[in-house]
């Protein structure tokens, strides 16, 4: 049996925050409150999408991780900064994406993924061909 991601959350010091600054930087609302005070579900604009939801803390610190689908990473990145976050780790191209990690004020860290057209992708399969000889 496969163990599938059904369930991406934000546990945030400050949530009113975090939800500004992901609602700004990806167009996400929050229509529906959870059962935990403070607790809401992100509604990405894309049906069916991953069980999302940004909460207050619910133990020790804050904690996040996941990818998010961009479009254009380095214009999400000019985004990000201007918004008060920072980026945790530069953009890098692999086979089929390109993807980096930035942070908001809160120093929530999400991953950001680019998929690459397949032109890119096959100029970086001889880049990788050439560098391992």
């Amino acid at each position: 049996m496969g163990h599938p991601v059904v369930h991406a959350e934000i546990r945030s010091s400050n949530p009113d925050a975090t939800r500004a600054f992901f609602g700004e930087l990806f167009g996400w609302t929050y229509p529906t409150e959870g059962a935990y005070p403070g607790y809401t579900f992100v509604d990405t604009g894309v049906p069916d999408a991953l069980y999302t939801a940004i909460s207050p803390l619910q133990g020790d610190g804050d904690l996040v991780t996941f990818f998010v689908g961009v479009d254009d990473i380095g214009s999400s990145i000019e985004s990000a900064t201007r918004l008060g976050g920072r980026v945790v780790q530069e953009p890098v191209d692999v086979p089929g994406v390109r993807f980096a990690l930035i942070a908001d004020p809160q120093g929530h860290v999400v991953g950001l993924a680019q998929q690459m057209d397949q032109q890119m992708d096959q100029q970086m399969d001889q880049q990788m061909d050439r560098q391992m000889g």
